[in-house]
């Protein structure tokens, strides 16, 4: 298959948002296997809507699609899973507002959903840790999870972050550990573990957190901070901190993030 164009924002301008909609799911529909569908439950996706196309073919599509903000809300209301994760790559950072992040964020039923949004979308937006701290605190599973796939997605991407934001998290992260629905806890042990391997100071606040986990008399917290524990601990993590020495920040770094400035610059 011939490498796919890139629309350009002009000629983007000159299509009706209908027929743009209708091209993109023509071409997440060409692209759909039986294989991928078929694959689904075994990554544990349970998906309405969904077509059977692999990330890498929804991120190929995304591609030719660019940033496209109105056509990202008519992806997200077709409900169809696959345009709803090419919503995370064409919705533009800048725009988002915290009414998207919610509505987008209440309509989460698997982690797949949950976790491309927050790696490729959410942890771009500089509203992200006003809503970390909201929905750290929800009954949903998945709006639950999201907070702390968003905070792993944060840790992951923002050099220029402060470690004040990240310590503030950590009573975020013990005040969930002892939740023993799956998809939270994995995500609260997810978000220790990466804030865990940012720098040296984070990483011993961390593993204190982690040995307070170990210790306590509930048996999902005791997971949780087995698994952090044993990583942050590990010989590779430690060698790699040890390379890779924390940088003074100041306060204009963390204004927003790296790719939410980026996109506030286009």
């Amino acid at each position: 298959m011939k490498p796919a164009k890139k629309v350009t924002a002009s000629a983007v301008e000159k299509v009706p948002l209908a027929q743009r909609l209708k091209a993109a799911l023509a071409a997440l529909e060409k692209l759909r296997t039986r294989r991928d569908l078929d694959n689904l439950p075994r990554f544990g996706i349970s998906a309405k809507g969904a077509l059977g196309v692999s990330m890498a073919n929804v991120q190929r599509v995304a591609k030719t699609l660019g940033r496209d903000h109105e056509l990202a809300h008519a992806l997200w209301d077709s409900g169809c899973y696959e345009a709803r994760l090419l919503t995370a790559f064409v919705a533009e950072p800048a725009r988002v507002t915290p009414a998207d992040m919610e509505r987008w964020c209440h309509d989460f039923d698997n982690w797949a959903v949950c976790d491309t949004l927050c790696f490729h979308l959410f942890d771009r937006v500089p509203h992200a840790w006003n809503k970390i701290r909201k929905w750290s605190r929800a009954r949903e599973e998945f709006v639950k999870r999201t907070a702390f796939a968003l905070m792993a997605s944060i840790a992951g991407h923002d050099r220029d972050a402060e470690d004040a934001v990240f310590l503030a998290g950590l009573p975020l992260i013990e005040a969930a550990a002892s939740d023993p629905r799956n998809f939270v806890k994995k995500a609260v042990n997810w978000a220790l573990r990466r804030i865990g391997r940012r720098n040296r100071a984070l990483n011993v606040a961390c593993v204190a957190l982690s040995q307070t986990l170990v210790a306590s008399s509930d048996a999902t917290a005791r997971w949780v901070g087995r698994g952090a524990l044993k990583e942050l601990t590990s010989a590779p993590v430690l060698r790699a901190l040890d390379k890779s020495p924390a940088k003074p920040r100041s306060k204009a770094q963390t204004t927003k993030t790296p790719r939410a400035k980026k996109a506030a610059a286009k």
